[in-house]
């Protein structure tokens, strides 16, 4: 174990038990202490540890059941050692956490869910739980605390690429729509039906919303990235991508950890600063929007992120002006939470039932992939013996000195009218899983109840929660949806209402969306104009004299608003070309257009439309080659394989022409050979990839590019066309390069 400050442990007296009993695995006794002495957080915070890897290994995600009790992600295959080996093993988890005697701290352990491939999400949703198996996404439900039946609802959730890079989140908005971090689909079980359509690709790891529901999200060089608007509403036109709507760097990357950290390119210019602290996020994950209402007033939907590497998170304040969203540094030179615990590596936060908030803590050394992490990196980790520390992981809560947290309530025990009391109440938490347990009762006694409160106040959002309870409840119709928009005063309200309006849009309905429109015009609010501009589409479909003219007076109305001009955009979707024909479309907007109906033209799809997998990235992919073609000879971790062949970590060969590398994969080599000036007499001969013909110039690229950034001391780049003139340089004699003509030959020509 590596000897890093940590949590002290303190344990009166120490039991575990493993037994295995109805067929899961429970583990009880050690009761975790917590020394703050390693740890600055902001004053008027309380942070407490709850659980530890007596009953856990390296968590990555939580959530909460109906009883309110903590179940728990387990990620135990990621990176156990410095090569990566092993890594796909069925090694990860899902555990049900229980504090039993009531004292604050988990107490009990029992295995849901084992044998998993990586797990790095769940979800509890519809009475049962949607987690990740490899890059599958199961559904399962949920029988006394044992799995019962299970559902594939998407057998390539998250193909491709590695597991910093693929699929997770899956978090349930208030508009019923689950999403994801780093995946472009969302889904919802509908009718008996799991649902998948496509969606924005948004961040990497983590996904939060604020009050509204609009997302955010970031990835491993950004704090906090979010979209202006709500999901969906602005890619409804296929062949149109929003750069400004979505996707927007909302914070400052700049990082003030409090002690110097071992980071993937500290060796690089500009990474560290003169006092070798890092300057700004490189593996920012897991934001949370709190919305908790246990916390003060000032901390209300602030954006809280984890940064890992850094071992600190981050608190930044949104500041909502207008339809744009910005945010900045809560406190200048200081992180919320901030540690000289090189172990403690924060990857994901969560509101709790009781509104305080959750650190997941994976506890580890090694947090980078084998596919990204650098040989400076690997050297550091070894060094600090911190590749040592595997198999940990702790659970923390943030509470409020000041503010006392909220009862939990048993949503299993709740009548249908506390449950609609809920909606109402200060922690977001507790209004999201009351929407979606009132949803799953199914029942409509309490629709009139619902309208009413969904015309009410909107500071909690407890009119929009009450609005996805009827749509959930198929309770909706195009009156009481009407009625409700003439009524609200809420501009927040009325945008989620337009959209729901959208599916009641038939010809006999024109008369009333035109005087509901006419009448939301006229209250000159720039939200419900934005919303207004992307619902009027399906209705465009039915009467364009009617709308199209509408649809003018928001674009005149906003001419330097941007965001509202790509909204007229999507909303416009088929009708373009009549919209710049007869509507004189300022320049913005009619580049907008027109660039749509080219890409119509040649039916280029916003990529959303196209991608069903993510991707796999080129540097990942170097690593399967490397493992496949290399790693037989050479080495999993390129040290060499005694009487086979060299090492690569500290050769001349990979530290010298990348060109000439290039060659020597194509071409092969013949011993004997000086590597860091040792000789190596071996009588068999590299291979050469020069005529297989499922290696292409761009795999051999991957290749180099994968063992520069693992294996060189300092990087260098080389391209398809490089490689493609070391293929047609043939080596002279038998067509095997050999030590003389290495070191005799000008590569660089």
């Amino acid at each position: 174990m590596a000897k890093t400050k940590r949590f002290t442990l303190a344990v009166a007296s120490v039991v575990v038990l493993s037994i295995f009993m109805l067929g899961f695995q429970q583990i009880s006794g050690i009761k975790p202490a917590f020394s703050l002495d390693d740890y600055k957080i902001e004053e008027g915070f309380e942070l407490k540890l709850i659980a530890s890897e007596s009953l856990l290994k390296a968590p990555v995600s939580l959530d909460f059941d109906n009883k309110g009790r903590m179940w728990v992600v387990e990620m135990i295959g990621y990176m156990p050692n410095l090569e990566g080996i092993g890594e796909e093993e069925p090694t990860g988890r899902i555990s049900i956490l229980e504090d039993r005697n009531k004292d604050g701290i988990a107490d009990h352990a029992k295995v849901f869910l084992d044998k998993l491939v990586l797990p790095r999400a769940m979800a509890h949703v519809y009475g049962g739980l949607l987690y990740v198996d490899g890059p599958k996404l199961w559904f399962v439900e949920i029988n006394n605390d044992k799995p019962g039946k299970k559902t594939l609802v998407d057998p390539v959730y998250a193909e491709g690429g590695n597991v910093e890079h693929s699929s997770n989140g899956l978090m349930m908005n208030i508009d019923n729509w689950i999403y994801n971090a780093n995946y472009n689909f969302r889904y919802q079980l509908k009718n008996g039906k799991w649902l998948k359509e496509p969606t924005t690709d948004r961040g990497q790891w983590g996904i939060t919303r604020d009050n509204f529901g609009r997302l955010y999200y970031n990835n491993n060089s950004t704090n906090l990235q979010g979209d202006f608007v709500l999901p969906n509403k602005v890619i409804r036109n296929k062949y149109f991508k929003p750069t400004v709507a979505e996707h927007q760097r909302l914070a400052s990357n700049r990082v003030y950890p409090i002690h110097q950290t071992s980071v993937n390119r500290g060796y690089q210019t500009g990474v560290l600063d003169e006092k070798g602290l890092l300057k700004e996020v490189t593996a920012a994950c897991g934001p949370l929007v709190y919305r908790g209402g246990a916390f003060p007033d000032a901390y209300n939907q602030n954006a809280f992120v984890c940064v890992p590497e850094a071992n600190l998170i981050k608190r930044n304040i949104l500041n909502f002006k207008g339809l744009q969203t910005t945010a900045s540094q809560a406190t200048e030179g200081r992180e919320f939470i901030a540690s000289t615990d090189e172990g403690f590596r924060p990857v994901n936060l969560f509101m709790g039932p009781d509104g305080a908030m959750y650190v997941v803590d994976m506890h580890r050394g090694i947090i980078q992939h084998k596919a990204y992490i650098s040989q400076y990196l690997t050297e550091q980790l070894a060094s600090k013996k911190l590749d040592t520390l595997q198999n940990a992981g702790r659970i923390l809560k943030i509470t409020s000195k000041t503010n006392k947290l909220n009862p939990t309530p048993d949503f299993t025990k709740a009548t249908t009218g506390q449950l609609v009391a809920l909606l109402s109440n200060s922690n977001g938490w507790l209004r999201d899983r009351a929407q979606q347990v009132l949803i799953q009762r199914k029942d409509l006694s309490v629709v009139n109840q619902l309208l009413t409160l969904a015309k009410s106040t909107n500071e909690l959002a407890t009119a929009i929660h009450a609005l996805y309870v009827l749509d959930g409840l198929n309770a909706l119709t195009f009156d009481n949806l009407s009625a409700l928009v003439k009524q609200s005063k809420q501009p927040e309200t009325i945008a989620h209402a337009l959209g729901l309006l959208e599916r009641f849009a038939t010809p006999q309905r024109v008369v009333g969306m035109k005087a509901i429109s006419t009448e939301l015009l006229a209250r000159n609010n720039e939200t419900i104009d934005l919303y207004l501009s992307m619902a009027l589409n399906p209705w465009l479909n039915l009467s364009e004299t009617t709308f199209l003219p509408m649809l003018s007076e928001i674009e005149k109305k906003y001419a330097t608003q941007k965001v509202v001009q790509e909204a007229i955009t999507s909303g416009l979707d088929g009708k373009e070309a009549v919209y710049l024909a007869s509507m004189n479309p300022s320049d913005f907007l009619k580049n907008n257009l027109t660039l749509t109906i080219s890409n119509r033209q040649k039916k280029q799809l916003n990529s959303i439309y196209v991608a069903e997998v993510n991707a796999v990235d080129a540097r990942t992919k170097g690593l399967k080659l490397f493992r496949t073609i290399c790693a037989t000879c050479h080495g999993a971790d390129g040290k060499g394989i005694q009487d086979l062949a060299p090492p690569l970590k500290g050769s001349e060969y990979i530290d010298g022409s990348m060109k000439r590398l290039a060659a020597i994969i194509l071409h092969g080599v013949s011993g004997p050979i000086h590597v860091n000036g040792k000789l190596y007499q071996l009588n068999n001969e590299m291979p050469a990839l020069l005529n297989n013909k499922d290696i292409s110039d761009q795999d051999i690229v991957d290749i180099i590019r994968y063992t520069q950034n693992a294996l060189a001391k300092e990087g260098k780049g080389i391209s398809t066309a490089d490689v493609k003139k070391m293929r047609d340089k043939k080596p002279s004699g038998s067509g095997v390069l050999t030590e003389k003509q290495l070191l005799e030959e000008d590569f660089e020509k």
